[in-house]
């Protein structure tokens, strides 16, 4: 398990931001679509375990094989390219500009909200033997959970969202950690233990990831959580995005750019001088 230096992951997280700007529309829609597909079906995976065994905790453990599965593939989630895809722009990498990292943004956002979507659907028919019974345990279970974290969150008016908000900065501060994590080893176990462990931190916390609930809200509402889509949104989903945004960028990106990118160009620049000094 090869282990890579801070330097040597900051400047694979740029490179790595760059060639998502850069990435053609094809592939970043179906990158996109696959990552929120593969953590859609995770999320359902871990709200099973958790309604069978009634342990959160065990549900937690296991949720992250759908994070380190969609990685490893390659596939694009946008809490990633949140904070992946900034740090080429301000390492002021050439072509990248500003239109092309919102452009990129825009296409994961949708990617990932079909592919989450889909998982929904099938889950669905799944939990109601096609929309032909009631819910069962598991599905009854996804309403509550949507009910919870739209309706309750507007009921404790801003004080709700203000916990909303922090709920979605930590979490993009534990996921990006995980994405980051992958990229401190060469082998795929390395990766996969790095990933798992601020995964598990984010999902057992109950930390508000924007893909996660592109899943858990929408099947919340085919499965007849007592909520709409509009609390979905204005109650969740648009608050969510912006703190994980937050919270990735500055917790993780800016943070590793600062200290490990910037420090070594000055001490580069430093060295060079007293070279030429000599």
């Amino acid at each position: 398990m090869a282990y890579l230096s801070p330097q040597e992951f900051s400047t694979k997280m740029i490179d790595a931001g760059e060639a998502k700007v850069f990435m053609s529309t094809k592939d970043t829609l179906i990158r996109a679509y696959m990552a929120g597909a593969i953590l859609a079906l995770a999320a359902a995976f871990a709200v099973t375990i958790t309604v069978n065994t009634g342990n959160a905790l065990v549900g937690a453990i296991l949720f992250p094989v759908g994070f380190c599965m969609l990685y490893l593939m390659g596939f694009d989630l946008l809490t990633g390219v949140f904070t992946l895809a900034p740090l080429a722009l301000i390492d002021k990498r050439p072509g990248v500009t500003l239109a092309g990292l919102l452009r990129n943004w825009t296409l994961v956002f949708f990617g990932n909200f079909a592919g989450a979507l889909t998982t929904a659907v099938f889950m669905a028919i799944i939990f109601t033997m096609g929309f032909t019974k009631d819910p069962n345990a598991i599905g009854q279970q996804i309403g509550h959970i949507g009910e919870g974290r739209t309706l309750g969150y507007a009921a404790a008016g801003f004080g709700g969202m203000l916990t909303l908000f922090v709920r979605a900065v930590m979490c993009n501060w534990m996921v990006s950690t995980g994405v980051v994590a992958a990229m401190m080893s060469t082998s795929v176990s390395g990766k996969v233990i790095a990933m798992w462990m601020p995964i598990l931190v984010f999902f057992y916390m109950g930390f508000e990831h924007s893909i996660v609930n592109m899943f858990l809200f929408p099947s919340g509402i085919m499965l007849g959580g007592k909520f709409t889509w509009t609390d979905y949104f204005l109650y969740n989903e648009i608050p969510t995005v912006i703190g994980n945004l937050v919270g990735g960028l500055t917790f993780v990106g800016a943070t590793l750019y600062a200290t490990h990118v910037r420090t070594g160009n000055v001490k580069k620049a430093a060295s060079m001088k007293l070279m030429a000094a000599e």
